[in-house]
């Protein structure tokens, strides 16, 4: 997928497009709808297919006060929305400046013009412009006067509309599990592997240790039941995943951790590497226990439990 900074960079020749504009923060099952219908139109019509994103996110500028710890990174978020074929992405920097033209404006000057639109992909709920002011009918009006095709999707959702909003909400109540059936994917932090304090390996639960800088919204501390996949080794191991401080141990540095289940891990080297996270469901919340021996009897039964919900076999059964 090609990736441009603004709209001056890409190419003349780059041809018509059809575009789809939003956050497409996590680039749930909502926007995978938008997207695939973008691609789809793209290929009937001979158009070239092009999202507009955001950074940073707009509430972010527009309310600084308020913090948004988005689903996924940019990268992520690109990386998602290559893999459904899109053509290309406009990574637009986001500022109160930008954000000031007139809903005329932004869609003669800046998609049209600049992004050679000759279709725009849009919910019914679509808005534009400065304070908003453009919406369905505003787009459809300056579609009819100036020649570009508006195409209309309706709300998706089972139930309710998907949205990052509520998927956060999830996220951060750990229920990853619920995340992911409205995510389509289950939710996976990106990161560096990085030494921790080796009491996992003390206790016979050797661990990977995320860096606290990772891509992604880390949920809700606990245990969980999921994955690590370590991309340059095409290596993807069952997992038992701890999130907190290690309240036990009086720890007050948040931690992600992985424990790879029923596999030689202990002297596998992979400190510097790319991990990603991949969380399938919550075992239980952070407990402190009185010790180090109650702690590891709740390890072995966290353990067994994530064995079981990621349906393997107990061992020598």
């Amino acid at each position: 997928m090609d990736i441009f900074a603004n709209p001056e960079d890409i190419p003349a020749d780059y041809g018509p497009t059809v575009v789809g504009i939003g956050n497409f923060d996590g680039v749930h099952r909502g926007h995978r709808v938008v997207l695939s219908t973008l691609v789809r139109v793209g290929a009937d019509r001979g158009l070239r297919s092009l999202v507009v994103t955001f950074d940073p996110h707009p509430r972010t500028v527009h309310q600084p006060d308020v913090a948004v710890e988005q689903i996924c990174s940019l990268s992520q978020r690109l990386e998602l929305i290559a893999e459904l074929g899109v053509d290309g992405a406009v990574v637009q920097a986001y500022s109160l400046e930008w954000a000031d033209q007139s809903a005329e404006e932004f869609v003669l000057d800046y998609l049209v013009r600049g992004l050679r639109a000759a279709a725009i992909v849009v919910g019914t709920d679509v808005r534009f412009g400065r304070d908003n002011s453009g919406d369905l009918s505003t787009l459809r009006r300056l579609g009819a006067e100036h020649g570009f095709d508006v195409v209309v999707i309706d709300e998706v959702g089972e139930g309710s509309r998907y949205s990052s909003t509520s998927i956060r909400a999830l996220i951060d109540a750990g229920e990853v599990r619920a995340a992911a059936a409205e995510l389509g994917y289950n939710h996976t932090l990106v990161g560096t592997v990085v030494h921790g304090e080796k009491r996992g390996r003390e206790m016979g639960f050797p661990t990977a240790n995320l860096d606290v800088a990772a891509d992604g919204h880390v949920p809700a501390d606990g245990v969980y039941a999921g994955w690590m996949h370590f991309p340059a080794r095409d290596l993807r191991l069952p997992t038992a995943i701890s999130v907190g401080t290690n309240p036990t141990f009086h720890g007050s540095v948040r931690t992600v951790e992985g424990y790879a289940i029923d596999v030689e891990f202990a002297d596998l080297d992979v400190y510097g590497e790319t991990m990603e996270v991949e969380f399938v469901e919550r075992i239980r919340g952070q407990v402190a226990f009185r010790g180090m021996g109650p702690l590891i009897e709740q390890m072995h039964a966290d353990v067994d439990r994530a064995r079981a919900v990621l349906g393997l076999q107990t061992p020598f059964s």
